[in-house]
């Protein structure tokens, strides 16, 4: 008796998740190809972050697009790229399904986002031996500014600079060496990847204050109208029962303001 009970249970949960499931069209329009593709790149705790002693991997994009496909019903595939730009431009064209970034006017034109997730503050790196203490002093003639190539920092800096020189990086990594090389001053970008790239950086810092905010999102592609619902209330969900916070904290995100 008690096994046909526990096997009735059994067979009544199955039937539950299977109800929870969103519509056949919700799921194709999410994940086209069956699989949700989830892009990341490393160096960023709001995509992907590798601890060096241990290997573990942390990231809200790497561990949010999982979530996702858990509650569409569909396998994950995290796709990795050397940087954002690259990220965005896969995300354009289809290429993947899902990732967490800045949400700004200029590429909700090429994508759709949910409501911010998380407020990121925006800052700069110096090193150490830097005569640069305040952030009212980066505007200045002969000060070289570096931004991630094809980032949001490069486009708004490069139109707010009445003084300072934008430098395009190629890669965080490269962003480093740039800095130790005395080849730029300061690197722009949010604090979570300022405060990351300061723990590897031997002498570097984190100039206090802000030039602006970050509205951290979930981004999938345009045309996918069908599941945009769907996203939405998701994105509600890891709100409120604290799954993004954990995501958060897992990866060492620092630098957040709570979003509207």
């Amino acid at each position: 008796m008690n096994t046909l009970l526990i096997a009735f249970a059994v067979f009544l949960s199955a039937c539950a998740s299977f109800q929870t499931l969103p519509d056949l069209k919700v799921r194709e329009a999410l994940a086209p190809t069956g699989t949700l593709r989830v892009g990341v790149y490393q160096g960023s705790p709001t995509s992907l972050v590798v601890d060096a002693k241990t290997g573990q991997r942390a990231g809200v994009s790497l561990e949010m697009g999982p979530l996702l496909a858990q509650k569409l019903g569909v396998p994950v595939q995290v796709v990795e790229f050397p940087r954002l730009a690259l990220v965005l431009d896969a995300l354009k064209t289809g290429q993947i399904d899902f990732t967490v970034t800045n949400a700004t006017e200029a590429r909700a034109r090429d994508m759709d986002f949910t409501r911010p997730l998380v407020q990121l503050e925006l800052g700069y790196l110096v090193m150490k031996d830097s005569p640069i203490a305040l952030i009212e002093q980066i505007d200045l003639a002969g000060v070289r500014v570096g931004v991630s190539q094809g980032s949001t920092s490069q486009g708004v800096l490069t139109r707010e600079f009445k003084n300072a020189k934008v430098v395009p990086a190629a890669s965080l990594k490269q962003a480093q060496d740039m800095l130790k090389q005395k080849t730029i001053d300061a690197f722009a970008t949010n604090k979570g990847i300022l405060f990351e790239m300061s723990d590897e950086l031997t002498g570097s810092r984190v100039l206090a204050g802000r030039w602006g905010l970050e509205n951290l999102a979930i981004a999938i592609p345009k045309g996918r109208d069908a599941g945009r619902p769907f996203v939405n209330a998701f994105a509600e969900q890891i709100r409120e029962n604290g799954q993004l916070q954990k995501s958060v904290q897992r990866a060492g995100l620092r630098g957040t303001t709570a979003a509207p």
